[in-house]
């Protein structure tokens, strides 16, 4: 399934700096002023998988395929972006098409980076760019609520579920609140789906420090992670001048080294997208075979079909059963005849729930 993360921030929060490095690519002009980013630049990242490794070394796969993220790098926001200021309203709408948000705060001190407030707060920062969504979320409610009224005098059902609505989420925007905050009902859940609300997107905080903070973080970090709690969210630590030298390491063994010589054991990256994953409740399964070991991801909670569809909708459309072996009997009984041979293959229905990890083989009829 094809996710989308967008990375905003202030201008000069390292946003681009970041993205550089997340896709190893140059696409994104890191640049000491603001709008250097003016079209959303996109960048396709494998996520990492040591299992695939694993897999790969007992199937003698010939190919390692990863699942996919999609970063898309938005320019910098300000203050008045939700009346258009700083080309906002062009800026708003690129946010509109992501799955989620990656919200880099500056949480470094440096004369030589100019910050577009004059000073480092990244609490402050993180509110200005709150409440521009909130106010374009309110915007967008309040056009949308003449139309609702001229479709509900037409007898459309939807429209009037869709009013009722945007009277329960419009209060809690004026009070400044996210509408994530909101509880909302499954059949609720579907139609704010459908309204594309900018503060209904899940927000992942990435506190951007000096490369000698990178592993212990500073006071801007810790009140950073104070807000992430507050938020019921995720936040991550990172060093987007760090990311950057090892995306021209070549080798694993230099990237570890690299790492282990600053104290951390893992990229930036693999903590974004491991923090990502579990905010947007996602996991994966994999295809194994001679030819090749295929990551795939899947909503937790998706059905046996729904993951044969991510494969091809004809898998879905015609589906059987599917094989199915955890991974960990496929490591422990190395491989899928000896999973066979003790019982660990198991054949699912229409009604199995994917569990991470697991190892399908799809039946289908079409």
């Amino acid at each position: 399934m094809g996710i989308s993360c967008g990375i905003v921030g202030l201008p000069n929060v390292g946003k681009s700096t970041l993205f550089n490095a997340l896709t190893a690519t140059q696409a994104a002009e890191a640049a000491n002023f603001p709008f250097c980013t003016i079209e959303p630049n996109v960048g396709i990242v494998a996520v990492p998988d040591e299992r695939l490794e694993k897999l790969t070394h007992i199937a003698g796969s010939k190919k390692i395929i990863p699942t996919q993220l999609e970063f898309v790098d938005i320019a910098g926001l300000v203050k008045g972006a939700s009346k258009g200021e700083g080309l906002g309203n062009q800026f708003l709408g690129n946010i509109r098409e992501v799955d989620a948000i990656i919200h880099v705060l500056r949480c470094f001190e440096d004369e030589d980076i100019t910050h577009v407030s004059g000073n480092v707060d990244p609490i402050r920062d993180a509110e200005v760019i709150e409440l521009e969504l909130i106010l374009a979320d309110l915007d967008s409610l309040q056009k949308r609520i003449p139309n609702f009224e001229k479709k509900i005098r037409g007898q459309d059902k939807e429209a009037a579920m869709q009013l009722e609505l945007a009277k329960k989420i419009i209060p809690i925007l004026e009070e400044g609140k996210p509408v994530r905050s909101i509880s909302f009902d499954p059949e609720e859940l579907k139609q704010v789906k459908l309204m594309q609300l900018l503060t209904a997107k899940p927000i992942l905080f990435v506190a951007n420090v000096l490369e000698e903070e990178a592993a212990s973080g500073n006071d801007y970090t810790a009140r950073v992670l104070a807000l992430a709690q507050a938020h019921n969210t995720e936040m991550v630590i990172i060093s987007s001048k760090i990311e950057a030298e090892i995306s021209t390491l070549e080798s694993l063994e230099e990237k570890q080294e690299f790492l282990e010589s600053l104290g951390l054991k893992e990229t930036g990256l693999n903590k974004i997208i491991r923090a990502a994953y579990k905010m947007l409740g996602l996991i994966s399964f994999f295809t194994v075979g001679p030819k090749e070991a295929h990551a795939w991801t899947v909503k937790n909670g998706a059905t046996a079909p729904q993951a044969a569809g991510e494969i091809h909708t004809d898998f879905e459309k015609g589906f059987i059963r599917a094989e199915t072996i955890s991974y960990a009997d496929f490591i422990q009984y190395n491989g899928e005849a000896g999973c066979k041979e003790v019982g660990k293959m198991k054949l699912e229905g229409k009604e199995y729930l994917v569990k991470d990890g697991d190892i399908f083989h799809f039946r289908f009829n079409v």
